[in-house]
């Protein structure tokens, strides 16, 4: 790999990997957008983007971009699911988006796996 790729902004690590459109720390499991070198989300109740960079808002549309397991469910989500009028939130172990998908009802997802429709 002739380029070199950051430290991961949480633990600093150098063994962080490019996945996509995102940067992956293997060690605490932290993910950036490679694009603007800053959190895909912000804790602190700032900007909340989605895996390729686009500020989401509530209300909006997104769909899935990787098939998904949900626990109870032998099928899961799957990759192209549009989710509507999601509502975004300070969540949990990085679910920002609070929504209703078809099928599965209310649930949590992260920011880093779905994009602006």
């Amino acid at each position: 790999m002739n380029e070199t790729l950051p430290s991961c902004p949480q633990c600093s690590s150098a063994y962080t990997y490019e996945m996509g459109a995102l940067l992956i720390c293997p060690e605490c499991g932290h993910e950036w957008s490679l694009s603007s070198a800053e959190p895909v989300s912000d804790a602190g109740g700032g900007v909340i983007r989605d895996s390729v960079g686009n500020v989401l808002a509530d209300g909006d549309t997104v769909t899935v971009i990787k098939s998904l397991k949900v626990k109870g469910s032998p099928t899961g989500i799957k990759a192209g699911t549009k989710v509507r009028n999601i509502r975004l939130m300070e969540g949990v172990d990085g679910h920002d988006i609070d929504c209703k998908i078809d099928g599965f009802g209310a649930m949590q997802l992260k920011s880093s796996v779905v994009r602006k429709a």
